[in-house]
């Protein structure tokens, strides 16, 4: 039976068809439908980490135990696993083990641009890297393959195009192995040195007898076509430089991208006139190619920025662009937290208060966006709670009276509470403000380990924060609701003047819940709307102005009424019940 599958979908499919048991993973964009999906499949056991690099490690102590497992991510994700998999490599596997991995040029949903094959060369692990969703899935399965034949964790690299684009899937059966018998291995898997000295040189002899299949495998492969242009390239660049050569070029298509093959890469070369590569971002197979002494052109002519299109290869070669119809100029529409969002209020008053504020990685990152401005920084997943205790060390009592950090639910379980431990261990008198929204909301409203259900939403421990955050030593722990504007300046406030480390959770389930009812929307009252615009600073998306009053938009109003505590005519009145 075939099927049109998005990349994600067919790479769970693979995991299903690979007689994967155990997938750990958590949500980031463009890899979070790979466990969605996954999870559909009652064979395998599939859970949301509290982050990647627990992910990683739950998912080798499922191989230890002998069965097929893998934990998704997406590439920066891959950073917080980095520690875990370079050892990885060196223990290898029982069961096969695979890192599904997904890199985002143009970073639609990231911040940062990073290419992933780096890490496969730094650790010596082998790489796919599939151009297609069939592939996708076929990739997958061959990656547990090479993970048991030759003892190794294997990464498979997805891209935002490859991941979120559908093309046609053979399904095939599910083939489980039974699950065999634990044995203590202490040399191989216990990593103290006089050990890990002893598995190194078997991880180099590893690398040389992969590149050595490389040579010959149908992962890689030639098409031969018109022999006075030759272009090597992997993954969704494969199907750009079809679609604008067609057959008139000759290709060396690489599906496994490290380690690359050095002899078929030298015939290659040998058999066309001039040689290109084509790779989105970091020039590593130009650089591979150039150290073997064959010559090419690559990022001289292809930038390191970005993706890459069938109009941008053409540009590139001075090909014609075909005709098309220009679309019609739109107003930029940039993006902007929801109408009732329960940041926005929070957002708000620390802009009133114009309090530094050291920002964070999910929707609340929005909160930096025009009017309310209320952010000064974002770096990774927790940076905000470490960074404001060494703001407000290098800064001192000036810094701590003015300054706070925000950080999401799911975020600080990923990777807030150690910077939490931190202030409260090395004494900081730094506010953090926790976003509370019951929900991991900017990959799509996946659970984590505060919402009390577990990924197929069925019941399961819920983290108290408030008693999570006193466990660890803050002593002062306040809960406010977001859409009482007075009651969130008091706490800022009262916890910026304290002379102690606090914590302040701002609390209001995410309006796109489904279990959240919406009120009936407000109105204003022309009459006695004067045009103050002051409604117009909260950067809610259902106010406009027209003819010199403000609108409330019904079909994008929640009833929120956070606007209506700042019209102090009285003018924004609440909706009809």
């Amino acid at each position: 039976m075939k099927r049109l599958m998005l990349g994600n979908e067919a790479v769970a499919r693979g995991l299903f068809e690979a007689g994967v048991k155990v997938v750990s993973s958590y949500p980031g964009t463009p890899s979070t439908e790979i466990t969605e999906f996954a999870a559909k499949y009652d064979e395998i056991y599939c859970e949301w980490a509290p982050n990647e690099k627990v992910a990683a490690e739950v998912a080798f102590g499922a191989s230890l135990r002998g069965v097929r497992s893998a934990c998704a991510m997406k590439h920066v994700g891959l950073n917080v696993a980095a520690d875990p998999l370079f050892t990885l490599s060196y223990t290898g596997v029982n069961g096969g083990l695979v890192l599904l991995v997904a890199d985002d040029p143009a970073m639609h949903s990231s911040q940062n641009e990073q290419d992933s094959r780096h890490y496969a060369i730094a650790a010596k692990v082998p790489m796919l890297e599939p151009a297609d969703a069939a592939e996708a899935k076929a990739f997958v399965k061959r990656a547990f393959e090479l993970s048991e034949e030759f003892d190794t964790p294997v990464i498979v690299r997805m891209c935002t195009r490859i991941a979120h684009s559908q093309s046609v899937v053979e399904l095939q059966e599910r083939v489980e192995k039974e699950l065999p018998n634990y044995e203590k291995n202490a040399q191989k898997f216990i990593m103290a040195p006089a050990n890990a000295v002893r598995r190194h040189p078997f991880v180099e002899e590893r690398m040389k007898k992969l590149a050595a299949l490389g040579e010959t495998d149908s992962l890689n492969r030639v098409e031969m076509g018109g022999t006075e242009i030759g272009i090597v390239c992997a993954g969704t660049v494969y199907q750009y430089v079809k679609e604008v050569f067609g057959d008139s070029v000759s290709v060396l298509k690489l599906g496994m991208v490290n380690p690359l093959p050095t002899e078929l890469c030298k015939r290659f070369a040998a058999s066309v006139d001039k040689l290109y590569v084509i790779e989105e971002l970091d020039g590593v197979i130009e650089s591979h190619l150039k150290n073997l002494g064959i010559p090419c052109v690559g990022k001289e002519m292809f930038t390191p920025l970005g993706e890459y299109n069938q109009t941008s290869i053409r540009k590139a070669f001075g090909l014609p662009v075909p005709a098309h119809r220009e679309a019609p100029a739109v107003p930029v529409r940039p993006p902007i937290m929801c109408a009732g969002c329960p940041h926005r209020g929070l957002f708000f008053t620390l802009a009133k208060l114009k309090v530094t504020c050291l920002g964070d990685i999910g929707c609340y990152t929005l909160g930096s966006a025009a009017p309310l401005n209320a952010l000064d920084s974002t770096l990774c997943m927790g940076a905000s709670v470490s960074g404001l205790h060494g703001f407000n060390k290098a800064g001192g009592a000036a810094s701590e009276e003015k300054t706070v950090c925000v950080i999401g639910d799911s975020t600080f379980m990923h990777s807030g509470i150690t910077g939490l431990v931190n202030i409260a261990y090395n004494g900081s008198n730094s506010t953090v403000i926790i976003l509370d929204n019951s929900i991991t909301g900017m990959t799509g409203h996946q659970q984590n380990p505060t919402t009390g259900k577990n990924i197929k939403g069925e019941p399961a421990h819920a983290v108290d924060l408030e008693a999570l955050c006193r466990a660890v030593g803050i002593e002062r722990v306040r809960v406010v609701d977001p859409y009482d504007l007075q009651a969130c300046e008091t706490a800022v406030r009262e916890e910026l003047a304290a002379n102690a480390p606090s914590v302040i959770i701002s609390r209001r389930p995410c309006m796109l819940l489904k279990y959240v009812k919406a009120k009936p929307p407000v109105k204003v009252n022309e009459e006695k709307c004067v045009g103050c615009r002051q409604c117009m600073k909260l950067g809610c998306p259902a106010i406009s102005f027209k003819n010199k009053k403000a609108r409330i938009d019904p079909t994008q109003c929640i009833g929120c009424d956070v606007c209506t505590q700042l019209c102090k005519l009285n003018a924004i009145e609440k909706g009809d019940r």
